[in-house]
């Protein structure tokens, strides 16, 4: 169990601070404008995607359980699937496309060890009552 924990916090927090890094060339990042307008996004939606990664890195990292965490995970897993479509539609270095499919499979690394360290800790809980 002890080797779940480890994997899914370097895991998540590989992936949170890649969120972070990524906001904050959203914020303040020329070239990531300029990537946004050559997908055809909108400015304001660069502005909106990087507030909405900060709480989800918030919601990810915070000690909680349940539905919060699985729908955070989902917002993530979307967030992936639709930067990994918005790169194969460009024409942007191959690098670029590599990014968000790695991160997508650390996301999935860290849900899977999420889920089996939690499963684990209430099975345990409930055979010691």
């Amino acid at each position: 169990m002890l080797s779940t924990k480890i994997v899914y916090w370097i895991s998540t927090i590989m992936v949170s601070a890649m969120m972070i890094y990524s906001s904050y060339g959203y914020f303040y990042s020329p070239i990531e404008g300029k990537l946004f307008a050559h997908l055809g996004f909108p400015t304001y939606f660069r502005i909106e995607l990087a507030i909405a990664k900060l709480i989800g890195v918030l919601l990810l990292l915070a000690p909680i359980t349940g539905r919060v965490k699985e729908w955070t995970y989902a917002g993530f897993s979307y967030i992936f699937v639709s930067a990994i479509i918005a790169h194969a539609v460009t024409d942007i270095p191959l690098s670029y496309h590599l990014s968000p499919i790695l991160f997508c499979m650390l996301l999935l690394v860290s849900y899977i060890t999420y889920r089996r360290y939690h499963i684990s800790r209430s099975v345990a809980g409930s055979i010691n009552t």
